[in-house]
């Protein structure tokens, strides 16, 4: 890839998320050494994009190159991979639009990272394409957003500090705390939920044919946890987390336990946490409704043509205001179980050791979302040699495990601590 114009390219750099992605390269261009572009349907689109985050930035981008593409012209999006080491697909939702980008990047040899939270896409990809990304060197990697970057981080930090020993279980708190004007999901990342819940079934059939090897069972689950329940960890009532992290995950700890990264399986339980009991009777009330209307064609149209209605306020269409942005924080609490040593994980029935740690960042949309993608890229693009794999359609945590990626977030306000270590 040598030959390439630009390190980076954002395609969809107009979009609601692509328009922050664009400030976090900006804003980083000049310390990584970055030559850049942005891409899109329309250049007065672009245009303004690129006016608007020099104000913003306070950097001068009037410069930044342009270049037209459109999932609907596979030729557009061959002539802009041919130009580009990465592409940075911002374009959803994935099911929609996602495979022609992927497959003109493989074709082109560019590599693809995506935010996209859509398990459906990320495994299809992975099926269809992993095989000939390997033969052209390209590396695919999803979820490189909020979905699911916090969640690998949370893990692979766990492994490292399960090292010479072994790493059993985790539990992961998914906490948001909004500021005194409120907070908002951006309207595509509802409609990917709709349509993944609508399709669901569909990842069955699938995974028989990318996993034709069972996992391995988990030697010591945890207790199961009710539905609703209050966590002492966290102090907060949970629920299920219904996004993409235990997929994804998932799909991590197959690949180390293959590489021999993991000597076992590990056990992943993914919960939202809410500050009182009513937010999470109201939560488990939208989730009831929203399941329910997914699986029918006028359900879903009511879910997208009212979504404020029917997801009783927790979606409007348009996303948040810039002051709900800065209001806005999230953390993720991680409990891991597991042994302090390997003679002790082939001589006691129960793990003897619990550690927890918690990733604090910034807003998960618009601001942790954009600081992910942007850093995940960096290190393919100066980490490379030192990559566990150089080519394929990967996980976040198969890709960066091993590399300086959370060290980078560290840097860039995505936090992680350590809050107990101690045997149980």
């Amino acid at each position: 890839m040598a030959s390439k114009k630009y390190d980076l390219v954002i395609f969809g750099a107009s979009g609601f998320t692509g328009q922050f992605v664009v400030d976090h390269v900006a804003n980083l261009a000049e310390e990584e050494g970055l030559t850049w572009a942005v891409a899109g349907r329309t250049k007065p689109k672009l245009l303004k994009v690129l006016s608007e985050a020099s104000v913003r930035t306070g950097k001068k981008l009037s410069e930044i190159p342009m270049i037209i593409a459109d999932t609907e012209s596979i030729s557009s999006l061959e002539r802009m991979a041919r130009q580009t080491r990465v592409v940075l697909n911002c374009v959803g939702p994935y099911r929609f639009y996602g495979e022609p980008v992927v497959k003109a990047c493989i074709d082109s040899g560019a590599h693809h990272l995506d935010i996209s939270g859509e398990p459906q896409f990320l495994e299809t990809m992975q099926f269809l394409y992993d095989k000939k990304a390997k033969e052209n060197n390209v590396l695919v990697i999803g979820a490189t957003g909020f979905d699911s970057v916090p969640a690998e981080s949370g893990v692979m930090c766990l492994q490292e500090k399960f090292e010479g020993g072994r790493l059993t279980n985790v539990e992961s708190f998914l906490s948001i705390q909004h500021g005194p004007k409120g907070g908002g999901i951006n309207f595509a990342t509802y409609e990917s939920a709709a349509h993944s819940f609508s399709h669901a079934g569909e990842l069955i059939k699938l995974r028989k044919f990318l996993s034709s090897e069972p996992m391995p069972k988990i030697p010591h689950r945890l207790p199961k946890r009710p539905y609703m329940f209050f966590s002492e960890e966290v102090k907060k009532w949970c629920l299920p987390f219904m996004g993409s992290d235990r997929s994804v995950v998932s799909r991590t700890v197959r690949d180390h336990l293959k590489s021999g990264v993991l000597k076992n399986n590990v056990e992943f339980n993914p919960y939202l946490s809410m500050s009182s009991k009513y937010a999470a009777l109201k939560f488990r009330a939208f989730i009831y409704i929203f399941t329910f209307l997914c699986h029918y064609w006028l359900g879903r149209w009511l879910l997208l043509k009212f979504p404020q209605i029917f997801s009783l306020g927790y979606f409007k269409r348009g996303g948040p205001s810039q002051e709900q942005i800065d209001g806005t924080i999230f953390t993720k609490t991680f409990v891991g179980h597991g042994f302090d040593s390997q003679e002790s994980a082939s001589t006691r029935g129960k793990p003897n050791r619990r550690v927890i740690v918690r990733l604090t960042a910034p807003e998960p949309g618009y601001v942790a979302t954009p600081i992910c993608m942007v850093q995940c890229a960096c290190v393919v693009l100066k980490e490379a040699d030192s990559m566990r794999h150089k080519s394929g359609v990967l996980t976040p945590g198969a890709a960066f495990y091993g590399t300086s990626l959370l060290q980078r977030l560290n840097k860039h306000n995505v936090r992680l601590e350590t809050l107990s270590d101690v045997k149980v």
